[in-house]
């Protein structure tokens, strides 16, 4: 009987381990945030989470520390499934109500902001750590918002300006081309949420914008990522060309031409554009989820 226990036990602990992997893989799958205009916390990343340069990045690390900005790409919550409002209360826009992202719900009018045209066609990025299907929702504050108070639901207009569905994963970032809200001028904030169509989890995010001629806007630090840090780059450095000859390395015998609409376990070895990539994620590919796009399910075979 004593033995009995022994393996039940040991059963009881294997599939917790296994139900507790499951549910890690599922929360690090999918993360990012507005990349232009940049989002409150990815900028203040950007800046420096140790040493900021702008004012108020520098009080968000004073009143969330510096983790929220070494953690820009989780600001979610796991099972809202659309219903936002519900979950996030006025004046947490946004941090999603969590309090690790506090420091980024202070109302102040001198957030670092992103100078925007008065109206036309703009070219909307998203930059994502982990693709994952979904729609994006961008909204903006209604005229006459008050910067200096907590943004709240009603402080956004009722309706997205512009909702894009799955849109093309390039170079690491989600690609949305759209038209600028109209009749807007000066400060204003835009809204993103990242519903998951496979998942109730959602990801939000404030960017800072001044439209048209503005007064004195903050320019926003280039869209790089710290030297140092595990977020691949927006843009992958050049390589000055030595004089040692360039050998193309052969695929492996097993090695099949990517496609769409397949399935991938770890471990499969494709080849796309003449050089070889690893599955490090299983996954079923979609069309715009190239090798050289998604470096977080495929890995460059040397």
């Amino acid at each position: 009987m004593r033995s009995r226990r022994r393996v039940y036990g040991v059963t009881l602990l294997c599939m917790t381990v296994a139900l507790l992997s499951g549910i890690v893989v599922s929360v690090v799958q999918s993360h990012g945030s507005m990349q232009n205009p940049v989002s409150r916390v990815y900028g203040c990343f950007l800046e420096g989470p140790e040493s900021p340069t702008s004012a108020a990045c520098q009080e968000a690390v004073a009143v969330g520390g510096t983790q929220a900005l070494y953690d820009w790409n989780e600001v979610n919550l796991a099972n809202v499934a659309g219903r936002h409002q519900e979950f996030i209360p006025d004046g947490q826009l946004c941090s999603a109500g969590r309090d690790k992202y506090r420091g980024f719900d202070l109302a102040r009018a001198d957030w670092p902001a992103v100078q925007l045209p008065q109206s036309g066609p703009f070219t909307f990025t998203y930059r994502a750590t982990a693709p994952h299907r979904g729609s994006f929702d961008l909204y903006v504050t209604r005229n006459g918002y008050d910067s200096t108070e907590p943004l709240k639901w009603s402080d956004l207009e009722s309706t997205p300006f512009l909702t894009s569905i799955d849109p093309p994963l390039i170079d690491g970032s989600y690609v949305m081309e759209g038209q600028l809200p109209q009749g807007k001028s000066g400060r204003h904030v835009i809204y993103a949420i990242w519903q998951r169509s496979d998942s109730p989890e959602a990801f939000y995010s404030c960017s800072d914008v001044i439209f048209g001629d503005g007064s004195n806007p903050t320019t926003v630090p280039p869209t790089e990522v710290p030297t140092g840090t595990a977020v691949p780059p927006t843009e992958v450095p050049s390589v000055t060309p030595t004089s040692t000859p360039v050998v193309t390395p052969t695929p492996p015998a097993g090695a099949s031409a990517w496609q769409a609409n397949t399935t991938y376990a770890v471990g499969d070895e494709v080849t796309y554009e003449g050089s070889t990539y690893r599955c490090i994620q299983s996954h079923t590919s979609l069309s715009n989820w190239q090798p050289s796009n998604v470096p977080a399910l495929w890995q460059l075979v040397d």
